[in-house]
């Protein structure tokens, strides 16, 4: 029986947009494949980096809100988003990021995977994992980053927890994950059939306090279905195990499903499509600020309350990117 197939996208907090534009499509060369609002709270921008044809399991979104104060990492929250690269290009990433003077730790290896540690300027934890394993991806031929090196999607998202049980217990037995492995405290569940973009790990945490959404933290985490048939079933299996799932909300590129998993991390579920060329050509997604129908009468005032946005920034030679690693 199908179910949840992989990550389908993270939504993260920035602070100024323009800045999250300048590293996201400058620095790391994700493609803006959606410029539009946050459909609850029209006035912040909602901004999607993807791959060259926004697949689904290669999106990376913000919430810009500069006036909030700074995140706090903690139990209940995702505290990192691990990105997809090919093997042996680490070496490159980490010159990249180097040259625009973004502070990475030394690679490790984690359940035997090269990974690059960092952040992003308003203080997401980030890491480039190296993988073989096969993708859907469609490079980015415009890129400031050539193909060959080019990040092929979210990779996994680790999870601080009070405690392991509940929530691994909920993914194994409700959400269909299964166990890969425990390494140095952090236990890895994946979705089938496993691999890239399919991975959540956890660390227990019994001492540390609660995380707090703000500037450079997590928002939520997106599971991906085919189709609207599955992910009724899923809603109903999560709701059967007390989750207390909401109804299905058209987010007009796909539909959702919102619940908080035993440990407080707010999940969604979300369907493949649409898609994002549903309402903009594929050669110019991301080119214009969009809006789903319901909002379109909006425009004028929603237009208005938003700083204009430019071409990203990739100069090495800019102190923009200043940020350290979080290990």
């Amino acid at each position: 029986m199908p179910g949840i197939t992989g990550l389908h996208h993270v939504t993260a907090i920035a602070g100024d947009a323009q800045e999250n534009l300048d590293f996201y499509a400058g620095v790391l060369g994700m493609r803006l494949v959606k410029r539009s609002v946050n459909q609850d709270v029209p006035g912040t921008y909602h901004l999607f980096y993807a791959d060259g044809a926004g697949t689904p399991g290669t999106d990376l979104t913000f919430f810009p809100w500069p006036d909030l104060p700074q995140g706090r990492r903690g139990n209940g929250l995702a505290v990192e988003v691990a990105l997809a690269v090919p093997v042996g290009s680490l070496e490159f990433w980490r010159d990249r990021l180097a040259a625009h003077r973004v502070a990475s730790a030394d690679p490790v290896v984690r359940f035997g995977e090269s990974t690059l540690t960092f952040a992003d300027p308003h203080g997401l934890g980030l890491a480039l994992t190296e993988t073989a394993d096969d993708r859907e991806f469609a490079p980015w031929a415009e890129g400031p980053v050539a193909p060959a090196h080019q990040i092929r999607g979210l990779h996994g998202v680790r999870l601080f927890e009070r405690a392991l049980g509940p929530t691994a217990a909920f993914l194994t037995g409700t959400l269909g994950f299964t166990k890969i492995a425990d390494e140095e405290g952090w236990t890895r569940l994946a979705a089938a059939p496993g691999g890239s973009g399919r991975v959540i790990d956890i660390q227990e945490q019994p001492g540390v306090a609660a995380g707090t959404w703000g500037t450079g933290s997590v928002h939520h985490v997106a599971w991906r279905v085919p189709d609207d048939a599955t992910e009724l079933t899923v809603r109903s299996d999560i709701q059967r195990a007390g989750r207390s799932p909401t109804g299905v909300i058209d987010r007009f590129w796909f539909k959702s499903v919102y619940f908080k998993e035993p440990g407080g991390t707010l999940f969604e579920v979300a369907t493949d499509g649409p898609g994002f060329a549903e309402d903009e050509p594929l050669e110019s997604l991301g080119s214009r600020l969009v809006l789903p129908p319901w909002l379109e009468d909006d425009r004028a005032s929603i237009e208005s309350a938003h700083p204009p946005l430019r071409e990203p920034a990739s100069s090495a030679s800019s102190d923009r990117f200043l940020s350290t690693p979080q290990r």
